[in-house]
């Protein structure tokens, strides 16, 4: 597994790789130009994203990462996060923020397995969705906001 660098102008082309992550279009327009966007490759192919985001001088956000459902279970979303918190602490920081809906249930597993703790919730953050969002048979209201120390 490798990162590569997506260039500025071809953003729009991983529009849909960062729908896998987020169920809003509008949302992914507004943080597409932010930050800095790398494919995930593997196998000779693109098997996913990651988009981190400079919240501070010492704060980077994950913002979206999506892994394909193919090569979901394989170790490559651990993999994306190892590599990011490694780049990032090389480059100083000192904390990785991500948030995620209180319904997915998956991704609050994984976060924490891959070393981050809650450190607070945005309530109602996806009360205004339309459509409202439902995983595991839940409807997303609250942003659960994790925190890993690099």
């Amino acid at each position: 597994m490798h990162l590569k660098t997506v260039p500025f102008e071809q953003r729009n082309d991983y529009i849909d790789w960062l729908l896998l992550a987020d169920d809003s279009k509008n949302a992914v327009l507004s943080y597409l130009e932010d930050g800095d966007l790398y494919a995930v490759h593997t196998q000779g192919m693109i098997v996913g994203v990651v988009l981190l985001i400079l919240l501070s001088k010492s704060t980077v956000e994950l913002k979206n990462i999506a892994v394909a459902a193919d090569f979901r279970g394989k170790g490559i979303g651990k993999a994306v996060i190892e590599e990011v918190v490694q780049m990032n602490a090389e480059k100083g920081f000192t904390s990785m923020v991500v948030g995620t809906a209180n319904s997915s249930i998956e991704n609050l597993v994984f976060y924490q397995k891959a070393g981050f703790r809650m450190m607070s919730i945005k309530k109602d953050f996806f009360a205004d969705y339309e459509p409202p969002v439902y995983e595991n048979g839940i409807r997303a209201f609250d942003m659960v906001m994790f925190e890993r120390k690099l």
